[in-house]
């Protein structure tokens, strides 16, 4: 099984919910899957395997969870198969689902147990025809650039008016502050919000600075322990964080000052937590998602690293996972930015130029981000990658996720 979670953000960028996308089989390896196969585990509905085998604090921080659901898998005992609580969970269908009597009544079922519903890919010409189910509905997607907006907002806001509109296929930032502007959807989901930066600011805020120095000096091949415990102790912030790491790993220790702290990690954890904590930090003033999705991929990054034989260089392929969005982080070109924090010449190449085996592994998670699971499956196949070996790895990432850096959510 493959699995992914795509956010859904609010007019501030704050992410309100995440899309769950799974595929069960890797095609390309399963051609019978496609024909006589097709409906194998049909009723099943992955998304909610993956919230029930991770728990739904290891996928979304008490954020709706939309999950797709088929003509087939909506007649499962899915009330059986979700312990999530069933106001956070959206059932996500397409016009597969027709609107006849059976499926109106399971969807009224569903409603009534109280989960959430919601559908994308309607043509305007299907509204008419799914008016008994769009009734029903808690949200709809819709694709902007084939809609005009004032006149969808118009049509909704009197004849549904308690449905929500979500706005997907939002590919630019200027896209999504006009939406935003006018206040036409609640949600908004693209790739508006992780766009690389192509010119930046000259200078970097004083804070920043510091942060930068930190970076620096631990990507050397043989840092001083000292010197990054010195600039550590400039930031309140940092301080905390490193000594919540130490008494995690070292229960019972008495820490007598911030370089004993780093002492106690030791070089190579310290310069594993810098990296993840730093890049936190720096993304302060960036919308959260950036933050997670930069440390999921590090992670992500450093898991897949024995999948795709390159087990010796899985530190590296974490900072460059890490740093895959460090352009926007600090609003400079890619080139810019990386020269700034003294990254390997690899994972310079990898970022800058898509070249080299680490722009192999990258380009493999940022097509896993968008669920592409054809051209993933083409992948798998070209580098002799196994699919539970990709699953275990992002699975891994969220857990580590939620278990290394949510204190550092909840302080928000």
């Amino acid at each position: 099984m493959l699995a992914t979670l795509i956010p859904l953000f609010d007019d501030k960028t704050a992410v309100c919910a995440y899309s769950l996308f799974a595929q069960k089989q890797n095609y390309l390896l399963n051609p019978s899957m496609l024909g006589t196969g097709a409906l194998d585990g049909a009723g099943t509905i992955l998304g909610l395997e993956v919230v029930e085998s991770m728990g739904a604090g290891t996928l979304s921080d008490n954020q709706e969870v939309f999950v797709e659901l088929s003509k087939i898998s909506m007649f499962s005992a899915i009330e059986e198969n979700c312990s999530m609580p069933h106001d956070k969970v959206v059932l996500l269908f397409d016009h597969s689902v027709p609107a006849e009597d059976m499926y109106i009544k399971r969807l009224q079922q569903l409603k009534f147990m109280g989960y959430k519903l919601a559908i994308r890919s309607l043509a305007i010409e299907q509204f008419k025809e799914y008016a008994p189910i769009l009734q029903l509905l808690d949200y709809i997607m819709l694709d902007y650039k084939k809609l005009d907006m004032n006149a969808a907002k118009n049509f909704f806001s009197k004849v549904y008016p308690d449905m929500k509109l979500i706005a997907v296929n939002v590919d630019s930032l200027e896209d999504y502050e006009q939406l935003a502007k006018g206040a036409a959807y609640s949600l908004y989901e693209g790739d508006f919000y992780r766009l690389p930066v192509t010119k930046g600011t000259t200078k970097v805020a004083p804070l920043k600075v510091n942060y930068i120095e930190l970076l620096k000096i631990v990507n050397n091949p043989d840092f001083e322990l000292t010197k990054a415990a010195d600039i550590i102790g400039r930031d309140t912030a940092l301080v905390i964080e490193l000594l919540r790491m130490v008494n995690h790993m070292a229960i019972n220790s008495e820490i007598t000052s911030i370089r004993h702290a780093a002492a106690m990690l030791g070089q190579k954890e310290l310069k594993k937590w810098i990296n993840a904590v730093v890049s936190h930090q720096l993304c302060a003033d960036k919308p959260n998602e950036i933050t997670r999705l930069s440390l999921l991929r590090a992670k992500f990054a450093e898991n897949l690293a024995p999948a795709f034989e390159m087990a010796a260089v899985s530190s590296e392929l974490f900072l460059m996972g890490l740093f895959s969005v460090l352009d926007i982080i600090l609003d400079k070109p890619m080139k810019e930015a990386l020269a700034m924090v003294n990254v390997s010449k690899e994972i310079t190449e990898a970022l800058v130029n898509q070249n080299g085996d680490m722009a192999r592994v990258l380009d493999f998670i940022m097509r896993y981000e968008l669920a592409s699971w054809a051209e993933l499956s083409r992948q798998m196949i070209i580098y002799n990658v196994k699919e539970a070996a990709v699953y275990d790895a992002y699975i891994d990432a969220l857990s580590w996720y939620r278990d290394l850096f949510g204190a550092m959510e909840e302080k928000k």
